[in-house]
């Protein structure tokens, strides 16, 4: 069979649990089964709530990205123009990260804000639920950390968001190897 997707490993790193009232920070990611294609951006926040727990976990600094970082619009163009570098062009992007529902809600509310188009059109893969289904296990046992030591890959989350997104691409691989 023909192969007409090319898996796309995003994790994103935020101000907050949602798009609505908090801003996505920082977006990576990189083609899962060729992880030497990578994509890293630092976005200005868009947005001034934040919760000190978000920030803790990624140790990014609101002033810092509102000096340095890209105007969203600027993030999701290049964001963009990467997955179509990558992805060839009878084939489709898929998202895929790790709790994908978190990752995608970010991703997809800002391209659609800001561009109103999304690449990945209208899904995404949850690693997660792929495992919980491949494997049978219960979904209190499909976090990363156990997810890692079944698999044998014992990568701990960065949170940095291109780290991260290369450390989902293993797990991926490893999952698709099955």
């Amino acid at each position: 069979m023909p192969h007409t997707e090319t898996y796309i490993s995003v994790d994103v790193e935020t101000a907050g649990p949602n798009p609505s009232q908090y801003a996505l920070l920082s977006i990576g990611a990189c083609v899962a089964l060729d992880p030497s294609q990578t994509f890293y951006v630092e976005l200005k926040p868009d947005k001034s709530g934040f919760t000190p727990e978000a920030l803790a976990v990624s140790q990014l600094d609101l002033d810092d990205l509102t000096r340095r970082g890209l105007l969203p619009e600027q993030a999701l163009l290049r964001f963009e123009a990467w997955l179509a570098s990558v992805t060839p062009p009878d084939r489709k992007p898929v998202f895929v990260a790790f709790n994908a529902p978190f990752d995608w809600m970010f991703v997809a509310e800002y391209f659609h804000r800001y561009l109103g188009r999304n690449p990945f059109g209208h899904s995404a893969l949850d690693m997660k639920a792929y495992f919980m289904g491949q494997t049978g296990v219960a979904w209190a046992e499909t976090g990363f950390a156990q997810v890692s030591n079944r698999l044998k890959t014992h990568h701990p989350l960065t949170h940095n968001a291109l780290q991260d997104a290369l450390d989902q691409a293993v797990l991926f691989r490893k999952m698709l190897e099955r």
